[in-house]
This record gives structure tokens, sequence and C-alpha cells, in this order.
């Protein structure tokens, strides 16, 4: 065989093995550590840093704006070309044209997050930047692009999506057209802040990466979920960020940002006329931000806990309603601690809501897990099948576990009672002196069981 029949196999091989590679790691957060993992095992000698700018240079993250903060990528070796393309895919960002998300991730909490502000938060924060900095590469980095491209509308921030599969997830598809940042980017961008932020201060912590982001996203919660769950875990993300950014430094630190990024990309000055309105846009975005995704409890969408349709014409809810009704789902009659758990049990509720009673839907309008968050039932909109002779008038809570005599735990019921409830009534969903009931205050039952209708008894706005 001559020399070009050696090389064409060769090449040929190379490009066997990357495919093989590539199709062997999903888009699940899971997946995405075993391939750091790999890369580091290959280089043991190889610190987090090194490992970090190998994943920028094979992602292409190393734009003048990033090398203004950290070390030039391209000084990094390359990988194995079995790996470089995965990792090209699963950090590079971009939204094509039929709203499929790239460069995302799904965490094995059921959220999504774009990686690349995850991994350069990460990168700065072991280079000991200042806090304006992390600020700068994860939250606020590519605004200037996001705003020009942004058309007006009702929202500047999200959608989330929905993933082909949760198991084994290929292709992110959003819920509608992108606005400045998906709720994907906006995981990413606090992860990254919150992990370069933890990095910095305690940087003889971080051995591996591939331990940092398995601490991070992949703890397990014991039977007293989040009440007993250390700091530093995804589920925490929003009470995390919060206590790193307060809303008022937000504007300064964002339009320094931008004219930052466009004075380092050889743009010209803003006018003032632009500047007025992107500080109109950019106070805009910051209020729906802290709305959305500080002062809201995250949500699980019903694709992402893998609902099935809605059978029939839906009855919308003419909002604001004057109730919230409590209930607990009896069976399952265990708190739910994983993703995985919660999602069964949402779709074992709405199999049995839809095949046994006859039901167009799952009943409630909201469930709360003992994972740290609230899943989606038939949400803010559509009238439920929760508290007979009162859906059109309330929405309907319940929390998964039996409450005879135990409480949910203190997490939970501060999601629903600090947050859901006030989110509602910001949104326009609950007069403001809405009414808090027990479901047996309505209907003779048991529900929502005799101690956690006591401990409801003393909540605020129970009626």
């Amino acid at each position: 065989m001559d020399k070009g029949w050696w090389k064409l196999t060769l090449a040929l091989l190379v490009l066997l093995v990357s495919k093989y590679a590539e199709a062997s790691f999903s888009y699940h957060m899971e997946d995405f550590i075993r391939a750091v993992k790999q890369i580091e095992d290959e280089d043991p000698g190889s610190d987090p840093a090194t490992v970090l700018k190998r994943l920028r240079r094979a992602a292409g993250l190393n734009d003048a704006f990033i090398r203004h903060f950290l070390p030039d990528a391209q000084a990094a070796s390359e990988m194995p070309a079995n790996l470089s393309e995965y990792f090209r895919k699963a950090v590079h960002h971009r939204v094509l044209e039929d709203f499929k998300e790239e460069g995302v991730v799904l965490t094995p909490d059921g959220t999504t997050v774009t990686v690349a502000p995850l991994l350069l938060g990460i990168e700065a924060g072991l280079l000991k930047t200042k806090r304006q900095a992390h600020f700068q590469l994860t939250f606020a980095k590519d605004l200037d692009v996001s705003f020009r491209r942004h058309s007006s509308g009702t929202h500047l921030l999200g959608p989330d999506g929905c993933w082909n599969n949760v198991t084994s997830p290929q292709v992110f598809t959003l819920s509608g057209k992108p606005n400045l940042l998906t709720t994907a980017q906006i995981n990413g961008r606090m992860d990254g802040m919150i992990l370069g932020t933890e990095i910095s201060a305690n940087s003889s912590r971080l051995l591996k990466l591939s331990s940092l982001l398995k601490e991070y996203y992949s703890h397990r919660l014991d039977r007293k979920g989040m009440d007993s769950a250390p700091r530093l875990i995804s589920q925490r993300r929003r009470e995390n960020f919060q206590l790193l950014v307060f809303p008022s430094p937000l504007m300064k630190k964002t339009m320094t940002t931008v004219e930052l990024q466009q004075r380092l990309t050889g743009q010209p000055e803003m006018k003032l006329e632009t500047k007025r309105k992107l500080r109109a846009v950019v106070r805009k975005a910051i209020k729906e931000f802290v709305q959305m995704y500080l002062d809201c409890p995250p949500i699980i969408s019903r694709c992402t806990w893998g609902a099935e349709p809605y059978r029939g014409t839906p009855t919308y809810l003419s909002l604001p309603l004057p109730f919230l009704f409590i209930h607990h789902t009896d069976t399952p009659n265990e708190p739910c601690l994983t993703f995985e758990k919660c999602s069964a049990d949402m779709r074992a509720m709405q199999r049995y809501h839809q095949e046994e009673r006859g039901w167009d839907d799952i009943g409630y309008s909201f469930v709360a897990g003992s994972d740290g968050y609230i899943y989606e039932g038939r949400g803010w909109n559509i009238q439920g099948a929760h508290t007979s002779g009162q859906n059109s008038r309330g929405y309907g809570v319940s929390f998964i576990g039996n409450y005879q005599t135990n409480l949910p735990s203190q997490h939970a019921m501060s999601l629903v009672r600090d947050q859901l409830a006030a989110c509602a009534v910001d949104r326009g969903g609950l007069v403001s002196s809405y009414t808090l009931k027990g479901h047996r205050d309505v209907v003779s039952t048991a529900c929502p069981g005799d101690a956690f209708y006591k401990e409801i008894s003393g909540w605020e706005h129970f009626g």
C-alpha cells in the first residue's frame, strides 16, 4: 500500500475517532465533567488554569475583550481531535434561526446553563482578578451585541427552552424568540460569577476543574433536603448571586462593560442619544432580571419534567386572583429530593389525574419539590382542577409528600410562602391582599395534613 493510502486511512481513522467521541458525550453536565476529566487524566501534571486555557482555545474564547483580562488561549496546547469538536460545540454559544440554542448543557438539577461564562468566571477567579472583572467577563460580556440585535418587546430576558431528551440531551430549543439574554445564559453567567468569586477567595481548594464542577452541580441531598445542603451548590444559584450583586450598582457596571467592549473592538464612542437609549434598556432589563431571576423562585418547566400535552381546550384565568390554596399530594407520600424523582412524581400525578380522574391535565397550578425547585403544573394562566368550586378563583400549590404528622422542608415552604406568592403578586397573578387557605378550608378533606395545616395557619395572608 503506498503512502497516499496510508495518509487517507489515517485521516479517516482520526475522523471516526473524533465523531465517536463526540457522540459518546451528550450535552449533560455529567458528560461534560467526564470529558474534562479525560483531559485532566491525559496530562496529570496540568493545573486547572492550563485546562481552562485549553478549553478556551478549543471553543474559540479568545477575543480582545477576554484577552484584556485573561492570558492568550492560543499559547495553550491543542487537545486531542477526538475531544476538540465536542468542547467547541458544548462551549461556543449561539442561537440558530430555528431557535436552537448551542453552547448549553443540562445540569443534574434540571436547569440549563451556558458553559462559556462559567469557565471564564472560574479562570478569572484563579487569576484573582477584581470582582468587577468577574462581572464583566461573566455577566456583562457581549451585552453590547445583544442590545444592538434586540428589537423592542414585552420582555428583555429569556426565554427558557426544552431538551429533546433529558437523559442524553443533544438538542435544546428555545420556547420562543431569544431576547437580550436567554435563561440558560443568565444561569451560566450567575454560576460563573459565583464560582469565580469563591475560587478567588480560596484558590487553594481548586485541585481539579472536574472536581469543582462535580461538587457544585452533582451534590446529592440527604433526607433533610435543602435544609441541610451546603452553601455552594447549583440549587442555591439565585440566593448566592443575590449576595454578590446588588441591583443599584448593576447599571454602572453594565454601562462600563459595554463601553470597554466597544473600545477594545475598535468601535467608535457612543453618542449621547445612544447612551441615553441604552441606559433606558439596561434599567428595564435590570428590573426584569431582579423580578424574574432573584425575587421569583426557580421553576422547572413542563417540558423539562416531561409533561404530556393538555387534553381539550383550556379555560384561562381572569387575573389577578383573590386566593392561594395550599395542598399536599398525599400520593406520592414522600418528599422528592432529586430532579429525576420529582419529575417522575409529576408525571405519575399527571397520569393519575388524566387517566383515572379524566381531567385535562395535572390538577395543580404549581408543585413544590424538596430539591430546591418549584415545578410548573398548569401554570400562571390556565385554570386548574385542585380545589372544587374554587378553581377559577385561586392558584392551587401542592407540596410533594404527606404532611399529616411532619412538615415539608423549611426551604420548600419558603419557596412558596416568601417567593412564589410574592412573584404572583408582582406579575399580576394574585391581588396584593390575597387570602391563603388550606384545601380543607373549602373542601371536606384532610389535605394538606394536620401538621402542615397548623403551620400555614400562622403564615401571613392566612384567612
